[in-house]
């Protein structure tokens, strides 16, 4: 199936339902700096800054499912705690969802709360029950889905082995599924696979696999072996195995198909695994093959790795991974807002781009100019350049400049064939927009030092790389303007 056919079966998700049951949490994102150790222990001390709520587990799955566009029946178990009542506010502000959410007060609402400090996770503290819940809530639970399942195409089971999904209810609801046509979705945890038997797919990682099938799970002969072993052994009719920067491989009765990776440059794997039953939920009960699914599936986990937290892929997303071509773009779509930019270069990334970064006033351009333009391309795949604004060269270079203004300038930018995009800044500095694109590359002219190179800290926090671009002797603005100014 060519790309535009696929794009074309996407149309198919809207409006198509799929029941998911299975452990919801809460996750938290604490993000905050840290400058120095506490007195009172070897420890680092985080100073907070901000702090983010999002659904994790099925909840992201629910999410998921919800950015799609396909409709979800979410089944699950929270604490009567405050985090529960977080969780059901969240599942709530979800469009096409119905919820329902049962209290089992003998135990907390799971919750993951990551800190993180330079885009780094610091700590994660978790507070969770693992045991089973309730009997009682679990036969109120088992009854209220056996009610919804009718109205389902897909059945979603997203263990994350927090108690919600007991190896009876799995059992039970599997032949339910089965019993009314439903194909049956499982995005398994554990090492005994048995609690899925008859499952119509599973979609373990390649670490999980390893677990559950003691063999190894290095090579696409390996991973096919040890799946084609677990899919004889519990009756499964489909595996999915997802394998990172390797892609994805389909195991079914016909034989093994392999999915290269979607996107290269990983930023958060968090929630990946959701998104990847979530978009073949969706596609399934939208009657998409489980081909197309499967490559549908492997771009939406390109796009959520692309992010932070705990993302959602929607159909906007895929579809514009799906339309990248890497070509140039026209000149006249080059200058583009942070926004803008954020977005394009995601899309960039997800394709295996490695972005480059400078900056400048650039008011006329001259040979010099060229020489490290083209320089910097040559260090990445894509070269974004931060213009200064009018307002702000005139801070820089005094009230006399620019001699053009920042239009002009971005304009004759644009139309060079080494510039992808443009994106004009009026702060004294680039620092926040080389915080917002994360470049892989960051380059200045080397009449610069790299301790005076703007962002260079920050870029290497991460693994970054800074270069310092040779330019060209004999060229100059200022020394243009000045000698025009004599003449």
């Amino acid at each position: 199936m060519d790309t535009i056919s696929l794009i074309e079966e996407l149309d198919k998700i809207s409006g198509a339902t799929v029941l998911c049951v299975g452990d919801v949490m809460l996750d938290q994102f604490v993000y905050g700096s840290i400058a120095r150790i506490s007195p009172e222990a070897p420890v680092p001390v985080l100073s907070v800054e901000k702090e983010n709520s999002m659904l994790g587990g099925a909840g992201n799955v629910a999410r998921n499912l919800s950015a799609l566009g396909a409709q979800c029946l979410f089944f699950g178990v929270v604490g009567g705690d405050l985090e529960g009542q977080k969780v059901r506010g969240l599942l709530d502000e979800l469009s096409n969802t119905k919820v329902t959410l049962l209290i089992d007060q003998s135990r907390p609402t799971t919750v993951k709360q990551r800190f993180i400090s330079s885009n780094q996770q610091v700590i994660r503290v978790d507070r969770e029950i693992t045991e089973v819940i309730d009997e009682k809530i679990e036969n109120q639970l088992l009854q209220a889905i056996f009610s919804a399942l009718p109205d389902a195409s897909v059945l979603v089971l997203s263990d994350y082995d927090k108690g919600t999904l007991s190896v009876g209810m799995v059992s039970e609801l599997i032949k339910a599924a089965k019993t009314s046509n439903i194909p049956v979705i499982v995005d398994p945890k554990g090492e005994d696979y048995s609690r899925y038997a008859g499952a119509s797919l599973i979609t373990p990682n390649s670490a999980e696999l390893k677990i559950a099938s003691r063999a190894k799970t290095e090579s696409d002969t390996e991973v096919t072996s040890a799946a084609e072993c677990i899919r004889k052994k519990f009756k499964l009719n489909d595996i999915l195995v997802t394998r990172s920067a390797k892609g994805m491989t389909l195991v079914e009765s016909s034989g093994p198909t392999h999915f290269p990776a979607a996107g290269k440059e990983v930023f958060d794997v968090s929630g990946a695994g959701d998104t990847v039953v979530a978009t073949l939920g969706a596609a399934l009960a939208g009657g998409i093959s489980l081909n197309a699914a499967v490559r549908l599936a492997n771009v939406a986990a390109g796009v959520v790795v692309s992010k932070s937290g705990t993302a959602v892929a929607s159909q906007a997303d895929i579809v514009s991974i799906l339309n990248y071509e890497k070509t140039p773009i026209p000149s006249e779509g080059k200058r583009v807002s942070l926004a803008e930019a954020v977005n394009q270069i995601q899309s960039w990334r997800i394709k295996g781009d490695k972005i480059c970064f400078t900056n400048g006033c650039f008011d006329l351009i001259h040979p010099g100019h060229i020489s490290m333009l083209s320089q910097s391309r040559r260090a990445g795949d894509r070269l974004v350049v931060g213009l200064n604004s009018d307002e702000s060269v005139k801070k820089l270079k005094g009230k006399s400049r620019p001699i053009q203004n920042e239009i002009s300038r971005a304009r004759i930018l644009a139309a060079l064939s080494s510039v992808d995009l443009v994106v004009i800044f009026s702060e004294d500095t680039p620092i926040e927009l080389i915080k917002s694109i994360k470049p892989e590359v960051l380059t200045k002219g080397a009449d610069y030092s790299m301790s005076e190179v703007v962002g260079s800290a920050f870029v290497e926090s991460y693994g970054g790389e800074v270069k310092l671009i040779d330019i060209e002797d004999g060229h100059s603005t200022t020394a243009t303007v000045n000698k025009i100014s004599e003449s």
